[in-house]
Formats: structure tokens, C-alpha cells, sequence
């Protein structure tokens, strides 16, 4: 049996990391996504197969810098 290669999503969120404050919102409304480097403190986007649009679209609109967005693969 062959590995099969995970099929990359159609877009992902991205953070703009110079615009972002780490206020933590997006860690409290999405966890499954958005995740605290333990090494930098800086917040990060998990690798999933797949984004729950709806739950990162009100991270999206209640990001106080205005930092995360949309990037199609």
C-alpha cells in the first residue's frame, strides 16, 4: 500500500506576524486553529487538512490589528 500525501486545503488563514499585538483572542475563539509557539510566544497556525471557515471568519472579523487573513494554496 502506498502513503497517500495529504491534500493541501484550498486557502488557509495566515497572520501577519509584524501587525500582530498577541492579545490572544484568536488562541480563545478558535484553539483547534490558532495556536502559542511554546518557543517564540508568538502566536501560529496549526497545519490541518482542513479550516473551519465559519470559526475563522469571526476570528477574522474580531481581530483587534486587523492581522489575519485568507492566502490561497
Amino acid at each position: 500500500m502506498e502513503g497517500k500525501e495529504r491534500e493541501k486545503p484550498g486557502r488557509v488563514p495566515v497572520i501577519d506576524l509584524i501587525r500582530c499585538s498577541n492579545c490572544e483572542a484568536c488562541l480563545d475563539l478558535c484553539p483547534e486553529v490558532f495556536l502559542q509557539n511554546p518557543d517564540t510566544g508568538g502566536i501560529q497556525v496549526a497545519d490541518l487538512s482542513e479550516y473551519p471557515e465559519e470559526a475563522v471568519n469571526g476570528v477574522i472579523a474580531h481581530c483587534p490589528k486587523d492581522c489575519i487573513a485568507w492566502e490561497e494554496t
